[in-house]
């Protein structure tokens, strides 16, 4: 038995709620358990200026947590004067996450900027980030496709994560605070709607894993994606 009391093969709940920012082109509130996320899509009319006259556009991210996004008060790291990191190498995982399945062509010269701000963290936040940063990032060009502004979604697939790890040697998915804190080995799967990989990050904790094990974590990780692409498409209302 995990410590959280699941089978090894199930999600914690996971609830969408999309539209939570009337100023942002695209948003969601999405929760992964206890742990929360709001994403913001945000659209500009111009791009980075090594792209400028490219005829191409940009989508990138940020990432960051609320002070008291966990047990403890952390300072905000604008008070601490740079990003730490695991901030940085975040936000660029959920930034190459979106790219993945963009049309950079297809946007034309303008940049959507999604930002991930993690409001409660209990296990899971880069992976719960870019599953609901996708949803911001498609409402935002479903609103621009609306107003003229690009003529088609620029989207050729789905994108969403989770992560999975061994507790006890045994593989177990969708990893919370307490799970993960115990685990033999935590991984954090990226996979798209069709099932290609656009990036896995695996770390052995105590000893290291056998292909086998990770063959069982890459299954959890599937059907576990799977399930939150449907997710993705209910809240997006697609058929």
């Amino acid at each position: 038995m995990r410590p959280s009391g699941r089978a090894a093969d199930a999600m914690r709940p996971v609830v969408i709620e999309t539209a939570v920012n009337k100023y942002a082109e695209g948003s969601c509130l999405i929760r992964f358990g206890d742990t929360q996320v709001l994403c913001t899509a945000s659209a500009e009319q111009r791009v980075p200026p090594w792209l400028r006259d490219g005829g191409r556009g940009w989508v990138t991210a940020e990432y960051g947590m609320l002070p008291r996004s966990t047990a403890q008060r952390t300072d905000r790291e604008a008070a601490r004067g740079r990003q730490s990191g695991r901030t940085q190498e975040i936000q660029r995982l959920i930034g190459r996450s979106l790219r993945a399945v963009t049309d950079l062509k297809a946007m034309g010269e303008l940049q959507v900027r999604v930002d991930c701000d993690v409001i409660l963290a209990d296990g899971g936040t880069r992976t719960a980030a870019i599953t609901g940063a996708y949803i911001a990032l498609h409402l935002a060009f479903r609103r621009l496709v609306d107003l003229g502004i690009i003529g088609t979604l620029p989207l050729t697939d789905q994108v969403a994560a989770v992560s999975c790890g061994l507790y006890k040697d045994a593989p177990i998915l969708d990893l919370d605070y307490q799970e993960d804190s115990a685990a033999g080995a935590d991984a954090n799967f990226v996979l798209t709607g069709r099932g290609g990989i656009v990036e896995i990050q695996g770390t052995a904790e105590e000893r290291p894993f056998t292909e086998a094990q990770f063959t069982g974590m890459m299954a959890l990780a599937r059907k576990g994606v799977g399930e939150l692409v449907a997710m993705q498409r209910k809240a997006l209302y697609i058929a």
